[in-house]
């Protein structure tokens, strides 16, 4: 479980994440949504501790991030699909990764596996496509067996079998009673992949709801969405953008 409280994260005159506060339950995929610049991939690293508070707290599992004592094994996540060294074969940057964190070898080939990627994993990375890495990528989240996954965007550059291939995956992951946390520009694909949704608009909470209840009244999840954000763009105008979304 992540459970937020009052996250605060400034630049300078800039809040790009202004007293935040939710929980992300096991067992159901939560999708993490919001407009570009409204601090979605900033709120993923405040709870990974990449980025430091201003304010407030997050815990996972009851635990901040850097009090986790073999975090792979704990919380995967996926914030950069290309977040690995380029000449490194896909097989070799696993297995550092493996054994950072004590995980058994033999945990390499099976998250290959999971991802399809066996028939690669003698390739070096650097010369993967965008969609490849990203299964790079999935496979490094999944590589602890964690009970919690982050997952930044996770569908870039996937091909249409890609996106069913995640989709299937992440509902299966949260269906074994894990934590799962998905950003995404697509609104169309949550409403197929998630149950709940955290919706942001400038750094500040706007719903934390189920999918079905965000989408009644409206004719699509994507138009409550709209309707809901724009709303809250125009009450917090003068608000300062943060650098990165």
């Amino acid at each position: 479980m992540i459970e937020a409280r009052n996250l605060t994260r400034r630049y300078g005159p800039m809040v790009a994440v202004n007293a935040l506060s939710f929980d992300v339950r096991p067992g159901s995929v939560t999708g993490f949504l919001g407009p570009n610049g409204s601090g979605k991939s900033t709120t993923m690293r405040l709870i990974l501790g990449l980025d430091r508070c201003d304010a407030g707290q997050v815990r996972i599992g009851g635990r901040r991030y850097r009090e986790l004592r073999w975090p792979l094994r704990e919380v995967g996540a996926l914030l950069e699909a290309r977040a690995f060294h380029p000449g490194r074969s896909a097989r070799d940057h696993l297995t550092a990764l493996a054994a950072s964190n004590a995980i058994p070898r033999a945990r390499v080939d099976e998250v290959l596996d999971m991802v399809g990627l066996t028939s690669a994993a003698g390739r070096r990375a650097g010369k993967f496509s965008l969609g490849m890495g990203q299964r790079l990528g999935v496979a490094a989240a999944l590589l602890g067996d964690p009970a919690v996954l982050l997952l930044d965007e996770p569908v870039n550059g996937l091909d249409p079998e890609g996106v069913r291939w995640i989709r299937d995956l992440l509902k299966s992951l949260a269906a074994q009673g894990r934590t799962v946390f998905v950003s995404s520009h697509l609104i169309s694909e949550m409403a197929l992949t998630a149950e709940r949704l955290v919706v942001i608009g400038r750094g500040r909470l706007l719903a934390d709801t189920t999918v079905a209840e965000l989408s009644a009244g409206s004719a699509s999840l994507e138009d409550a969405f709209f309707q809901l954000t724009s709303a809250a763009v125009e009450y917090q105008g003068n608000q300062a953008k943060e650098p990165t979304s």
